[in-house]
């Protein structure tokens, strides 16, 4: 970890909350001018900001459907994982995905609109390379869900 005091790790919080906020209401918030403030900001913006986005509300676009996709597979080679890799990130629905340690080797979290939404998905990921198992799991509630890092 890099050496951040408490002014950066305000702004770094604040900004994880809202990366819109103003500049004077972020300088005024933890007691900087604008000027150093900003300079601040620009730095920390260089440093570990990775990117900047609007979260949206799925359920606004019809994503009423959350899914957990686990994978097996009994190839591990690299060619099989390019070819994997590469087709699952062109399937737009799959907006998380992970390569694992332990009882599956990889895991896709899907929005979908619904069951025949998420189905045609998962024909889609089926098709991109031989896979072992694919196991799907639906979220009933979202509890919790943040991008914020625990600073």
């Amino acid at each position: 970890m890099q050496n951040f005091d408490k002014k950066d790790m305000a702004i770094l919080r604040r900004m994880q909350a809202d990366s819109s906020v103003a500049v004077a209401d972020l300088a005024e918030e933890i007691g900087l001018s604008v000027n150093a403030c900003w300079r601040r900001v620009r730095r920390l913006q260089d440093e570990v900001v990775t990117k900047q986005v609007a979260i949206l509300a799925p359920e606004t676009f019809g994503y009423g459907l959350t899914a957990f996709v686990s994978v097996r597979t009994n190839e591990h080679n690299e060619d099989w994982l390019a070819q994997f890799s590469l087709g699952i990130s062109q399937i737009s629905e799959v907006v998380e995905f992970y390569r694992l340690s332990g009882q599956y080797d990889y895991l896709l979290k899907i929005l979908a609109k619904d069951i025949a939404d998420f189905d045609r998905v998962y024909k889609r990921v089926i098709k991109i390379a031989p896979l072992s198992d694919v196991t799907s799991s639906f979220a009933m509630e979202r509890i919790k869900s943040t991008t914020a890092l625990p600073l």
